[in-house]
């Protein structure tokens, strides 16, 4: 640390050289200058004038070198931060800046000079600033103005998809681009729109619900400014799952479905693919009611006679009747998995006092039917209160983002 550090405060390289270079030349052309103009020089008053500029512009050259670097490496990382789009609004401002400010230079030059200079100098430097920052500001605005989608711009293989129709009929498509896990470009043939049109008109009342909610989630997604939904026309596509997957290959995207056949082609073929049941298999809920875990208790919960623990990836634990146990690795079985916005939550009690007033071994096995036990619910409330605040448990267990844990 204290190595990058040193490095970066002192700066070598070219640039500090050739500045370095600049400055010493130019003084030494000074001290000469300075000697031969104050009185009749002589050889060693030359050399002398010289040695002491040369000596000023090195130690000058060496500062300004450093300061220098110092400055366009900031200007680099500050680029190297932003966006393409970010540096084209703000190059936008900044040349708008300049008009403006040229405009203004031709009442000020009617001033006396002493005062139309420095209002020109603070025109040119204010305005042009100011457009490059505000440009920046209201990138999203200003492209809107023209029809274009800044944060939708894709320029690598991740960042092109080509939707299916059953991405558009599952419906979480949404939460994935309202989430930030899909952008970029979406591609959507005009064979899907067909299939979704055909679907909409069909007289079954359940097909034609789901048609047209895929057509809904389409229109939805062309409001959508993370994204650019983009509709292409492909002429003789005949079957519409192997055009998506030609499609996909000759434009360097991939394919976002929710058909696990349509994957297993494209992933035969060697084309990316974006499985949605995949990808909601992977947040799948992992601890079931009636699993038995292994736990630490570490401290006592919130009401009486919980304790709380947390699993190696740190999720927390809250164990009823443990109260008593802290310290001690403790078997617990699983009664609830509560999903909140802030992570997991387990609900277990401790696995001998479960078997112990359980039901029948017989009735035990069937785990997950068995009826949870009494002041159980306002407990588990009481917990997820205590990492939420003041949020109800139920409405976080029954709302969105814990249905779409699960497909």
């Amino acid at each position: 640390m204290s190595e990058s550090r040193t490095r970066k405060q002192l700066p070598r390289g070219r640039l500090v050289e050739f500045v370095r270079f600049i400055f010493v030349v130019l003084f030494a052309i000074g001290g000469y200058e300075v000697v031969t103009n104050i009185g009749a020089p002589t050889a060693g008053h030359t050399v002398l004038g010289i040695v002491l500029g040369s000596a000023t512009g090195y130690v000058a050259g060496g500062v300004f070198g450093r300061q220098t670097a110092f400055t366009l490496s900031a200007v680099e990382q500050e680029f190297g931060k932003a966006s393409p789009a970010e540096i084209a609004a703000g190059v936008a401002g900044l040349v708008v800046g300049l008009v403006i400010a040229l405009l203004l230079s031709f009442p000020l030059f009617r001033l006396p000079a002493a005062a139309a200079w420095p209002a020109v100098a603070f025109v040119y430097l204010t305005f042009p600033y100011l457009g490059y920052r505000i440009g920046r500001a209201k990138r999203e605005e200003m492209f809107s103005l023209i029809g274009l989608k800044p944060r939708a711009a894709g320029v690598g293989r991740a960042e092109v998809s080509v939707m299916d129709t059953s991405a558009f009929i599952d419906g979480r498509v949404l939460d994935l681009v309202s989430t930030g896990f899909l952008s970029g470009v979406l591609l959507v043939p005009q064979g899907v729109l067909g299939e979704l049109q055909r679907i909409a008109d069909s007289s079954d009342p359940g097909r034609r619900a789901r048609g047209r909610r895929g057509l809904e989630v389409v229109a939805q997604l062309q409001h959508d400014p993370s994204v650019e939904v983009v509709l292409v026309e492909e002429e003789a596509m005949g079957d519409v799952d192997a055009g998506l997957v030609r499609l996909a290959r000759d434009r360097g995207g991939a394919v976002v479905t929710a058909d696990a056949n349509l994957a297993k082609v494209a992933e035969a073929l060697s084309v990316p693919v974006r499985s949605i049941n995949a990808l909601a298999a992977g947040f799948r809920v992992p601890f079931l009611p009636g699993e038995e875990l292994a736990v630490r208790v570490i401290r006592q919960g919130r009401e009486h006679g919980q304790g709380v623990g947390h699993l190696e990836d740190g999720t927390m634990v809250v164990v009823e009747g443990a109260g008593n146990l802290l310290g001690s690795d403790v078997s617990v079985r699983v009664t609830n998995v509560l999903q909140t916005s802030t992570g997991r939550m387990v609900f277990a009690t401790v696995a001998d006092e479960a078997s112990a007033e359980g039901e029948p071994e017989s009735e035990r096995d069937a785990g997950p039917a068995a009826e949870p036990e009494a002041g159980g619910e306002p407990r588990r409330q009481a917990a997820a209160e205590e990492i939420e605040g003041s949020k109800p448990a139920p409405s976080r267990r029954d709302g969105p983002a814990a249905g779409r844990v699960r497909p």
